[in-house]
């Protein structure tokens, strides 16, 4: 089976240390945000207006990047009891048609993450009820805003570019939803290379995580010293 250690190409490598950098910095802003409000909360009485919501959009950020680097290190939790009854080639089919429909859910999920995504950004979404099949003409909300976070000043060159010159005075939608359809592609991305994977024997399952079995060995082993 792959391992997270295993050889990657230069776009597998480039997107594993964007996943890895951007789940700690995410962490590290969480906890550090969350603290200091606590700290401001408790002990000074007063606190970071945008505090919440930017620590509720930094964890749906890292849902997002979560859920396609757990794909990439097959951490997702799964059922192969009856999968593990077949032979060793049926087994191999199955997995392969699993991935397939993984790709296909993961295509479905970056269309709708587009078509939500786009009106924030001033663009066009995607014609087509399930796959795309060009781009109609959408309503333009990119002068929508958050309702807590300001904007910073060095973000001030996009308003001639997004808000027709006007000044936004708190962070417009369209950046933090950007994760939205970036998230998307990130998964489609891993379930292409994991099902590959599967089909040239790399791996022999898509993204089958044996946690609870783990834990089990662990605790007999565990009374087994003692």
């Amino acid at each position: 089976m792959a391992t997270h250690g295993q050889a990657q190409s230069g776009l597998g490598r480039i997107v594993s240390e964007i996943e890895e950098t951007a789940i700690a910095l995410i962490l590290g802003l969480m906890t550090i945000i969350t603290f200091i409000n606590v700290v401001l909360r408790y002990g000074f009485n007063t606190g970071i207006i945008w505090g919440l919501e930017a620590v509720t959009f930094l964890f749906a950020w890292l849902v997002l990047f979560g859920m396609s680097y757990a794909v990439k290190v097959t951490a997702h939790l799964g059922v192969d009891a009856v999968i593990n009854l077949f032979n060793e080639g049926p087994r191999k089919v199955l997995a392969v048609i699993a991935g397939l429909i993984c790709v296909i859910y993961a295509g479905l999920l970056m269309k709708g993450a587009w078509d939500y995504w786009a009106p924030f950004a001033g663009l066009d979404a995607t014609s087509g009820r399930w796959f795309p099949t060009g781009f109609e003409n959408s309503r333009d909300q990119a002068w929508y805003e958050v309702i807590d976070i300001p904007v910073p000043e060095w973000l001030r060159f996009i308003e001639p570019i997004m808000n027709e010159g006007e000044a936004y005075e708190k962070l417009p939608r369209f950046i933090p939803y950007f994760m939205l359809p970036f998230g998307a592609a990130l998964l489609l991305l891993r379930f292409v290379q994991a099902t590959l994977n599967v089909i040239t024997g790399r791996q022999t399952s898509l993204i089958v995580s044996h946690e609870a079995e783990d834990a089990v060995e662990d605790v007999k082993h565990m009374n087994a010293e003692g």
